[in-house]
């Protein structure tokens, strides 16, 4: 008869056989070490991080077939990494179980593997002897690294050698290439001597563009907007713009400029230009909402191919103060842009724009139509302007349906070198709007103007930290501010200039009401810290001043505000915003404000 602990043996001896059939990495993690004595701690980094065998657990590699064929890939994988950091005779061994793992038929993979153990030798370290690579075109910026006595890393020899071939594309030799290359490793001296010939190929110039594949968009309208520079000498920077010029019509996901493989016999070189659709419309929705303005919400449709030339019609409308101190109020624009009408880079656009504001020191009606150029100097900068015929309604201060009546001329040039428009960390953002306006009838003449730029700084490696600085300056003159339309005034207060006060709290105070001052400083700073992958805290700091002459000074009124903000990061549309924020200086009995929208505040 079978003794409790007979039992008790029988039961563990069960447990130890299932476990080893239903997980096999249960019964024992496996260990792996990296042992690299002499090697500098940056190359030993370097090596842990790229070794298949000190991450198989952590990838799920557990089976011995798995964890032998990472072991197997990381002799030419690690031997790639002593190569790249100027290590040319190393000697590497990889014991599996106490067995080098070069030497384990795969066919005979044992049943169990439970150590990995990496010894590296990396050897002397290389420096360069001959360091020649030529001809060179003009301008052509070498690496540092690629001269007599340098470390001899095997990437400094690929960046010459792609540094070399860019400078002659850039100048116009499009078939340029490596002609040889002699590398010696010279092991007694610990010297690499590299001696790489180049072939410029011919000058060459840009041939024909053929379209290929089917497109929505008409072919002559796609070769109109590319402006494919056809005669000009050969230069990647003007196919990439052509390139550009397509892509920023959003008309297209997908745009590719293939090169012909070799050159006409005339020394031109054609090109084909392929491009996917994309949908024709698209819609947007937005919203935002604020403790005493309410909720606004926004809707979006654009049409970006109407008339088969890749015109974008844009339908934007916007409802605000919903459940606010303010009646509800909203607008309406109309804009269609009609890409490469003056040009590859000059677009034509017409706009219709009408609105109602309902605010607390003014109720207006404004209205404009008009027709503007926009010129696009690059990716990042752009400049409009175009002549616009207003009309406007206002009941404030200064009295009820007071009519304004003026010819403008709005101007925009914009700005952006953020490396990111929804979650900045480096980099800027300028918009500076500019309208000068004629007005008849009782309305007076003026200039409006309004500077809007930001900065962005990320600290460490990472950019967890990220210190943010907004600067508005805007000013009016030549106008009395009793006959400037409200809209073309200034006020502060709210989540565009100074949280933590109330929205437009801020004016020029006129008898028992306020109207808006004809100029406006705005400083915002922010410290926006990383705490996950999707959570970052926020501090802040506004600051607004109003003045009624053409630019604030030290006697202009000025409030400010401070508090927190919570950021939830949700992927493709920005960071879901809360700020919390209390009034430092101003007269306000509002108290906290409270700021919920989507994206940065700037």
């Amino acid at each position: 008869m079978a003794t409790p602990t007979a039992h008790r043996h029988l039961f563990g001896s069960i447990c130890l056989f299932l476990c080893g059939i239903l997980a096999p990495g249960a019964l024992g993690a496996l260990e792996a070490t990296l042992n690299a004595p002499g090697t500098p701690k940056e190359v030993v980094e370097r090596l842990e991080a790229g070794s298949l065998s000190l991450s198989a657990s952590a990838r799920g590699l557990d089976t011995p077939q798995e964890i032998l064929a990472a072991a197997r890939s990381d002799y030419r994988g690690l031997i790639s990494i002593l190569y790249d950091s100027g290590y040319y005779g190393p000697v590497i061994s990889i014991r599996v179980d106490g067995l080098e793992a070069a030497n384990i038929n795969p066919l005979e993979t044992p049943s169990r593997i439970s150590r990995v153990d990496i010894t590296v030798e990396p050897g002397r370290l290389f420096r360069f002897g001959k360091a020649e690579i030529g001809p060179l075109a003009p301008d052509t910026d070498l690496p540092d690294g690629f001269r007599t006595g340098e470390p001899a890393p095997s990437g400094i020899l690929q960046s010459a050698s792609k540094a070399t071939i860019s400078s002659w594309r850039d100048a116009g030799h499009a078939k340029a290439k490596i002609s040889r290359q002699k590398i010696v490793a010279r092991h007694s001296d610990a010297v690499l001597d590299a001696q790489i010939g180049v072939d410029p190929g011919p000058l060459l110039t840009f041939g024909e563009a053929t379209l290929t594949g089917q497109s929505s968009v008409r072919p002559e309208a796609i070769h109109r907007i590319a402006g494919f520079p056809t005669g000009e000498q050969f230069s990647p920077a003007r196919a990439r713009k052509s390139a550009s010029r397509l892509r920023r019509t959003g008309a297209f996901t997908s745009v590719s400029l293939s090169e012909a493989e070799n050159p006409n016999p005339d020394k031109s070189l054609d090109y084909e230009i392929a491009v996917v659709d994309a949908k024709p419309r698209r819609l947007q929705f937005g919203a935002e909402i604020a403790s005493t303005q309410g909720l606004e919400v926004s809707f979006k449709w654009i049409h970006r191919n109407l008339f088969g030339g890749a015109e974008r019609l844009t339908f934007d409308s916007r409802v605000r103060n919903i459940g606010g101190t303010s009646d509800i109020d909203g607008r309406l624009v109309l804009r269609l842009d009609r890409p490469a009408f003056f040009g590859a880079d000059n677009d034509l656009f017409y706009l219709l724009d009408i609105e109602l504001r309902d605010e607390d020191h003014y109720r207006l009606f404004r209205s404009q139509i008009g027709i503007g150029w926009r010129r696009v100097i690059s990716d990042d900068l752009y400049f409009e302007t175009g002549v616009a015929a207003n009309y406007n309604v206002s009941d404030d201060v200064f009295g009820s349906d007071r009519e304004f009546y003026f010819f403008s001329l709005p101007s925009r040039l914009r700005w952006d070198k953020r490396d990111s428009a929804t979650n900045a960390t480096n980099g800027f953002y300028l918009n500076v709007d500019a309208i000068p306006f004629a007005g008849f009838k009782s309305t007076e003449s003026g200039f409006y103007s309004l500077i809007d730029g930001r900065g962005y700084w990320g600290l460490g490696a990472s950019n967890r930290v990220v210190l943010a600085g907004r600067l508005q300056v805007g000013t009016v003159f030549g106008a009395r501010i009793q006959n400037i339309s409200p809209d073309l005034l200034f006020y502060s207060g709210g989540s565009g200039t100074v949280r933590g006060q109330p929205y437009q709290s801020l004016g020029i105070p006129i008898g028992a009401g306020v109207a808006g001052g004809r100029s406006f400083l705005g400083l915002s700073a922010e410290i926006r810290t990383q705490i996950t992958d999707t959570f970052s805290l926020v501090g802040f700091f506004d600051y607004g001043a109003v003045g009624t002459e053409q630019f604030v000074d030290e006697n202009s009124p000025f409030h400010s505000g401070a508090g927190l903000g919570v950021r939830y990061d949700v992927g493709g549309i920005g960071a879901l915003r809360l700020d919390v924020a209390y009034p430092v200086d101003g007269a306000t009995s509002d108290g906290w404000q409270l700021y919920f929208g989507i994206g940065q505040a700037f």
